[in-house]
């Protein structure tokens, strides 16, 4: 739970107090302002409905304190009026952040009608808001909230702002006046908020910003933007880019900054051209171009035209964290010439890229002077916006479902077997890997579904961007032609009659409601790549309604269908065992509820079934008449500790197969979600995640060695998405510090991987195994999802198999 805001306490507290003297409450009274967080600084109902301008509704926010604040889990939600409790409330993320004094704009539903496109939004919805009468709600998190009252929502400790409006039951102290389809309701330019709706906000004609400083019609060269330039300003654009990550005229106006047009973003809500000076300073820490943003209006430019530019100099920020990208909003410019040559790109080889990733200042690097000459990012910011190419690149990773894929300008740089480069440390981050996206007509021009090996041959050229997701890119005005490089699926040996075979492999979502394609490509790859294994751990199961949130935990259906799945390609009649979480309590897809579950082949092996296990209940180690036995199976590690908030708990089981005990634990340790990036702003990035991935590691070493105390010979498996790497703290503390070994690491360098993230192979699944039984192993990756297109998971399975012949002896019937 978020900390209380100050105004929210008062206001609750001065309600019961009401009750309690037997006041009569007709409002909850004022609360005190907040001037630590956002505020809802403007609403507006009445987009595309008669009479109105705007096309959407929308939310802006705005941001009072002296410092820009993060919005990343954050959400704006709407109420109607009325609200009844079974009344859905409209829940809108958001991401990123808003700078100190800035707007972030949200846009909401639009009607049938209005002329005027909103400026393009720092975050999109769909919520269709009243335009006379409602309520508006910001929240820390995404959770829709519960309450429908002013009071219990002032008693939410989540809920930092409400704005109601028009007759809405939910308000603070008073609602704002009612609007109509051509008034919002607004607070003023220093966004007072004393806690009263009434006297906060007034009605007026809608005025909405984002955080680029956009309002409508400004994108194009109209609104508040400055004069059409007619001659050379007193800057270049290399003055304006400077020397550091942060242009030294950020905020400021500028005007008759001349270049050539070399890209035009046509598509989407963040639209513009990039352009280029054809002289330049010299100073290779400078960018020759910037981007002209135009919101959602296809700019009228080509490339070749000759332009003098004029705007608002801006640090546009994706998410927190990220590096900004220096662009001009609400500009204007003149077209002075067309048909001109445009400037020559720069050749990205193998020599062109430092291969030293970033800086390390233990921080921000936004005021370090760039060092382009000595440093990935440094190079990629010191070039921004200007033209870059690639030849006969080689792809290290596949085309996502947006459309892009990587490569890399430096193929020897840590080569994996197919062909992808392996991220084998912290300090090898593989400075060679470049993001591509497209500038092209997609219907005209398809982006090519390229997998792992294969090249884009010739000429990819284009300017230089940054996304949140991946980093600084190449946004391809030309896109060289796709070679395949005849990647295969590559399954796994068979099991020999001695061997128990036991397998990991996170299957991504898979809830009850899931297409049968997605269970049919699953099954075919069990069978006939993994050979149907003895023992699977499945990882990432979800309940029978997946990511529909309605209170339902059992998995019975999503398993049975795999089940079904399986067997109808001729593998084995599985079994399953499973225990279902607390509802919304182990992380995932809100409403999924995923956890870890076994498959079993009752033909090859029996599950020990002991009573007892739930959600709840700690699995402990006991004594038994063979030795090692479980107090419950299947059976959680500790469920309820700490370590496992929000996070899927360890699924324990005991086995019997080919005459011996088997206990086998599957796992899928805390998301990587919240760590800082490779290519952000803060170097070197921190990893906040592991710290309860360690606490993880901890409970499951605790685990094994209370096992290993009572049977130090116990075949046990460890196993599962542990969401980090072989040579992370999270593994060491299993293997290094623990009595734990990886067979991973017998394997040759350039085959250590099951996953591929933003151009990088990597290691996030494994199989552990006992000391006592490492050398009665043997390991291998099945190559079905990560380095292709078309996957059914963006995990590669694994299959351990387990030599029975030596060792153990077999255990008493």
């Amino acid at each position: 739970m978020s900390p209380t805001r100050p105004g929210r306490l008062i206001a609750s507290t001065s309600a019961a107090a009401a009750v309690l003297l037997g006041v009569s409450l007709g409002a909850v009274p004022a609360a005190l302002a907040d001037t630590t967080t956002p505020v809802i600084s403007e609403v507006y109902g009445g987009g595309g409905n008669s009479g109105a301008e705007l096309r959407n509704d929308f939310v802006e926010l705005g941001n009072p304190t002296g410092g820009a604040v993060s919005l990343d889990g954050w959400s704006v939600q709407y109420l109607p009026a009325s609200p009844s409790p079974n009344t859905r409330v409209q829940v809108t993320e958001l991401g990123g952040e808003v700078g100190a004094g800035e707007h972030y704009l949200v846009r909401q539903a639009a009607g049938s009608g209005g002329s005027v496109e909103l400026p393009a939004p720092d975050a999109t919805g769909g919520a269709n808001m009243s335009a006379s009468a409602g309520a508006v709600l910001l929240v820390r998190g995404t959770d829709p909230v519960t309450c429908r009252t002013a009071a219990t929502c002032a008693e939410d400790g989540d809920v930092v702002d409400i704005v109601g409006y028009g007759d809405a039951v939910v308000h603070e102290n008073a609602p704002a006046p009612r609007l109509s389809n051509t008034t919002s309701a607004s607070r003023d330019a220093d966004l007072t908020d004393t806690g009263d709706n009434a006297a906060d906000l007034t009605a007026g004609a809608p005025t909405p910003a984002n955080t680029a400083g956009e309002t409508p019609g400004g994108g194009d060269g109209g609104g508040d933007g400055p004069e059409e330039p007619v001659e050379p300003g007193d800057l270049r654009v290399h003055d304006v880019q400077g020397t550091t990550r942060t242009s030294p005229h950020v905020g400021q106006q500028v005007t008759g900054l001349p270049g050539v047009v070399t890209a035009v973003n046509a598509f989407g809500g963040a639209r513009g051209f990039w352009f280029q000076d054809t002289e330049g300073d010299g100073d290779p820490r400078t960018s020759e171009a910037l981007f002209v943003f135009t919101g959602s209006t296809t700019p009228d430019v080509a490339v070749g035209d000759e332009v003098l530019a004029a705007g608002r100099v801006s640090e546009y920020r994706p998410s927190s964290g990220a590096q900004t990208i220096t662009q001009l909003s609400q500009a204007r410019w003149t077209v002075l010439s067309s048909g001109n040559a445009v400037p020559g790109s720069v050749l990205l080889d193998g020599d062109a890229i430092p291969e030293a990733y970033a800086p390390e200042p233990g921080g921000d690097v936004s005021g370090l002077t760039l060092e382009p000459q000595a440093y990935a990012l440094d190079f990629w910011a010191a070039h921004e916006h200007m033209l870059v190419r690639v030849e006969d690149a080689p792809v290290v990773g596949a085309t996502d479902d947006y459309e892009a894929l990587w490569v890399t300008t430096k193929p020897e740089q840590n080569p994996t077997v197919n062909g992808g480069t392996r991220y084998g440390s912290y300090d090898q981050p593989n400075s060679g890997r470049v993001k591509i996206e497209s500038l092209l007509d997609r219907a005209r021009h398809p982006f090519p579904d390229a997998n792992v090996g294969d090249t884009l041959a010739g000429v990819t050229e284009g300017p230089v961007y940054y996304s949140q997701y991946g980093g600084y890119l190449v946004r391809a005005t030309t896109l060289g032609e796709h070679v395949s490089g005849g990647l295969e699926r590559t399954g796994v040996r068979d099991a020999e009659r001695y061997e128990v075979s036991v397998a990991t492999y996170n299957v991504e979502n898979l809830g009850g409601r899931a297409d049968q394609a997605k269970y049919d490509e699953l099954a075919s790859g069990i069978v006939e790549s993994l050979n149907s294994p003895d023992i699977i751990g499945l990882e990432e199961i979800q309940d029978n309604t997946g990511p529909t949130d309605d209170g339902v935990v059992d998995a019975d259906v999503t398993l049975d269908r795999l089940v079904a799945a399986v067997e109808a390609r001729g593998g084995p009649s599985y079994e399953w065992r499973q225990i279902s979480p607390q509802d919304k309590q182990d992380g995932g897809q809100p409403g999924g509820n995923i956890r870890n579950a076994f498959l079993f082949d009752p033909a090859r092996v029996r599950f020990v079934d002991r009573e007892g296990g739930d959600a709840t209940t700690a699995v402990e180690v006991v004594e038994g008449r063979r030795g090692a036995e479980l107090s419950v199976s299947p059976g959680r590690i500790d469920p309820e500790n700490e370590a496992w908030e929000s996070s899927r708990k360890p699924l324990v089981g005991h086995f019997r197969a080919l005459n011996r005990d088997v206990y086998v634990v599957t796992n899928h340790f805390n998301s990587k979600g919240g760590d800082q990036s490779l290519h952000g702003v803060n170097q070197p990035p921190e990893r906040g995640s592991e710290t309860q991935r360690h606490a993880q590691a901890e409970l499951v070493r605790g685990f094994a060695e209370e096992l290993l105390a009572v049977d130090p010979q116990a075949n046990l498996v460890v196993m599962g998405d542990l969401n980090d790497f072989q040579f992370s703290r999270t593994l060491e503390i299993l293997t290094v510090d623990g009595p734990l070994d990886n067979p991973m690491a017998d394997l040759p360098e350039g085959e250590r991987y099951n996953y591929v993230y933003d151009g990088n192979s990597q290691a996030l699944d494994h199989i552990l195994v006992s000391q006592a039984i490492a050398g009665r192993v043997d390991y291998g990756i099945a190559r079905l999802n990560s380095e292709f297109h078309d996957q059914v998971s963006d995990h590669d399975p694994q299959v351990l198999w387990l030599d029975v012949r030596r060792g153990t002896p077999p255990g008493r019937p």
